[in-house]
């Protein structure tokens, strides 16, 4: 299978073989425009029916030519949700968006009110079932997609990053949940995911793509083992953890990975990691002082906030769908103004400004598309500096080069995959050089290597004392590359403080390598972390026995 996007020289999938087993469970990952996400839309017959281009090849749904068969038919069988939600929401309300793919297969209504009903309960919808679609949250926006897609009983589910915008618990609970699915009733279940720390050993079988070709399939076993010796940084940190050690067995889970711990140290405790103290906080660039925001229907967002952002801090904020992290990220941009309470910005009050924080603070909101709607990149870039009275002195290619948009600068950012337009939405608010840079999950779409780039980019940033807070569900990101972390619950802060000191007291909001390392060395978070404290002081290397 080949397939050219309309306008492309380059085909987006070139020479595909795979056949899927009924009842299997296929993880498919690689790195941003790797051909991921055309390669689900292919398997769900969208290709090239509804994007157009040329396509080469067949795709077979238990050995009929999917290209062959009524649309209606197929998506009965063929389930897909989106990365992006708001592409697959078309109805005004979340009842009425579940029924809507039933309405068209014409059951009759007592049949659509039993499977509402069933995925609501399901999904932990039943409270929102009457809100409007626009005023729900990314990650409940994103599990309505999917219950839109569960209630159609498909026998082949595919994901296209599904958990991108839900938090850590409900990430698990969602693959707890689909796994369910594929092993008691048999759903045939493909999987697209770039963070692999919570799905990686659900999988039957891992396909791994690269530059639009399958570069590997094997099981989560054996590619963790073949990437670890190329050193591809796409296997959980784990994996990557007993690797780098020479270990001859490498796990793929927590459990795993303690089990190997336990019989090396044989529960050995170790002094607690102690993180090297950042210097004296700079001065304060943003001041919120008893905060309260309520919308219109009487829910109060957020709810007594009181924090202070000091120059060249670098602090992620945590938390559930719906805790007010978005809401808080918005009063801070000057978008929502506060019902009550107070907010400063470098010393003024902000209260009666018309543009508050105007080119002081730049906001990034979760949906890159609001800021693309120029014909190419570098105008996107362009259009900021004109729009604040500012010429170019460098800053385009400067940002273009960082963000490794080069190569796209006369490309229309439409025609880009969702984790590049992210890149150039976040390059567009850069080239005012705020002093607060606000980001609503930055890294959606990224792949390891490129959220690097993003981290590095941000603590240089931090350096250079702008002010960077950003909401995020990547707790493995924000353990790397944030000085501080907020946890926000029901609108309230309830934890404040360091990294090391939030994360490492957390049992839910930790990384995988500090869930492994709990009650043998403590404060450890990050792969680094792992190998500085425990790698001089691992025991000669001998193999497990399989089964202890």
């Amino acid at each position: 299978m080949t397939y050219y996007y309309p306008d492309r020289e380059k085909p987006a999938l070139k020479g595909i073989n795979l056949r899927i087993e009924e009842g299997e469970f296929l993880l498919i990952t690689g790195g941003s425009g790797s051909g991921k996400s055309s390669l689900a839309r292919a398997l769900a017959g969208l290709i090239p029916d509804f994007y157009g281009g040329r396509f080469g090849g067949k795709v077979y749904f238990q050995g009929r030519d999917m290209g062959q068969m009524d649309r209606r038919k197929l998506a009965r069988e063929v389930g897909i949700v989106f990365q992006d939600p708001e592409k697959q929401l078309v109805m005004t309300s979340v009842e009425a968006e579940i029924a809507f793919g039933l309405e068209n297969l014409g059951l009759p209504q007592a049949e659509m009110f039993r499977r509402v009903a069933e995925v609501l309960s399901f999904l932990d919808l039943a409270e929102v079932r009457q809100e409007f679609t626009a005023h729900l949250s990314g990650g409940q926006k994103q599990k309505l997609a999917l219950a839109a897609v569960l209630a159609m009983q498909p026998q082949v589910l595919i994901l296209d990053e599904p958990t991108s915008q839900l938090d850590p618990v409900a990430a698990e609970e969602f693959f707890n949940f689909i796994k369910r699915l594929n092993e008691e009733m048999g759903l045939t279940m493909i999987l697209i995911e770039q963070r692999l720390e919570r799905c990686f050993h659900l999988a039957d079988r891992v396909v791994l793509m690269e530059d639009g070709q399958v570069k590997y399939e094997g099981t989560p076993e054996q590619l963790a083992r073949w990437a670890v010796a190329r050193e591809i940084p796409f296997i959980p940190p784990v994996a990557r953890f007993f690797a780098r050690l020479g270990f001859p067995s490498i796990p793929v889970t927590v459990k795993e990975g303690r089990r190997l711990l336990r019989s090396n140290f044989n529960y050995r405790k170790f002094s607690p990691l102690r993180p090297v103290v950042n210097e004296s906080p700079g001065e304060p660039v943003l001041t919120m002082s008893r905060v309260w925001f309520t919308y219109p229907n009487g829910r109060e967002a957020l709810q007594d906030i009181s924090l202070q952002i000091a120059a060249g801090e670098l602090v992620a904020i945590l938390g559930t769908n719906g805790a007010g992290k978005s809401t808080l990220l918005k009063t801070m941009a000057g978008l929502l103004k506060p019902g009550r309470g107070r907010m400063l910005v470098m010393g003024r009050d902000l209260s009666n400004e018309s543009q508050p924080g105007a080119g002081r603070i730049a906001y990034l909101s979760q949906n890159p598309n609001d800021y693309l709607f120029q014909d190419t990149v570098e105008e996107e870039l362009l259009f900021t500096l004109k729009n604040f009275g500012l010429t170019d002195d460098g800053v385009v290619n400067e940002l273009l080069e960082k963000l490794g948009l080069q190569r796209y600068r006369r490309v229309n950012p439409r025609d880009l995959s969702s984790g590049e337009r992210q890149r150039v939405a976040l390059a567009s608010i850069l080239v005012t050089r705020p002093r607060l840079l606000v980001l609503d999950e930055p890294t959606r779409g990224m792949d390891y290597r490129l959220k690097d780039e993003l981290g590095a980019m941000l603590m240089d940033l931090s350096k250079e004392g702008v002010s960077v807070v950003l909401v995020t569900h990547d707790v493995e990101f924000a353990a790397a590359y944030a000085t501080r972390v907020l946890l926000l619950f029901a609108g309230r802060i309830v934890a404040d403080g360091p990294k090391h000191q939030v994360l490492g007291q957390s049992v839910f909001y930790s990384t995988q390598i500090g869930k492994m390392c709990r009650g043998y060395v403590d404060g450890v978070l990050t792969l680094r972390d792992a190998l500085e404290r425990l790698e001089p002081v691992w025991p000669a290397r001998q193999a497990v026995p399989e089964g202890r």
